[in-house]
């Protein structure tokens, strides 16, 4: 059965053993304090709301989202693949976001992917059913991974924001690619859904200091 992160009390179980697992953690969680949960909505709503807002700030991915969401009524793989010319340009969204939610409600429609075949698998596993959908990358399979799914283990190597603070975090010389993150990560299991929520709140306060510096 797969660990799940579903509460705060998750979170501190998570940061305890990764402050176990090494010190440099320590400061780490001294710094940020309890890291959100940032659970969402899993599903076809989930996943399409994670398309829609890659590469945009917060602000226009929900100004985004709102005029797609208000399209497509209801929000169905279905109603996607129904969807008009004049219906993809009121979404808002852009050429290749509207060739992967089509390729996603097609790959749903047609049975050759299900998103209940995630609940019990993998990190890995969940990476390769979800990347086998074109315009579908890791950044958004480890981003399902960790929000929709909840999975304690998941990760994102691919996210700058976490190679930027793991880079601060752990003195490195530059900052580390998604690969050489992965490595090290390695040593995070089966806590690296903590250490990536961690990452991400490091970075946060990494950003607002800049802020107060400049």
């Amino acid at each position: 059965m797969i660990e799940r992160i579903t509460s705060n009390a998750d979170l501190e179980e998570g940061m305890a053993a990764l402050v176990a697992l090494h010190p440099d953690w320590q400061p780490i969680v001294a710094r940020t304090g309890l890291p959100p949960l940032r659970l969402r909505e899993g599903g076809f709503p989930g996943l399409a709301a994670i398309i829609v807002s890659q590469q945009l700030s917060v602000a226009s991915a929900r100004a985004v989202w709102n005029r797609f969401a208000g399209v497509f009524v209801p929000l169905t793989p279905e109603r996607v693949l129904a969807a008009t010319d004049d219906d993809m340009r009121l979404s808002g969204l852009s050429r290749p976001k509207q060739r992967t939610l089509l390729a996603l409600a097609s790959a749903l429609v047609e049975r050759r992917f299900a998103f209940e075949a995630l609940e019990h698998a993998s990190p890995e596993e969940v990476h390769a059913q979800m990347t086998a959908i074109s315009g579908i990358g890791p950044w958004t399979a480890d981003v399902y991974l960790l929000f929709c799914l909840g999975h304690r283990d998941g990760f994102a190597a691919g996210d700058l924001a976490i190679q930027e603070a793991a880079r601060h975090a752990f003195g490195l010389t530059a900052r580390p690619k998604p690969a050489e993150l992965q490595v090290m990560a390695e040593a995070w299991r089966p806590w690296r859904g903590v250490a990536a929520r961690l990452l991400w709140a490091d970075y946060a306060l990494l950003k607002r200091r800049e802020g107060i510096n400049a």
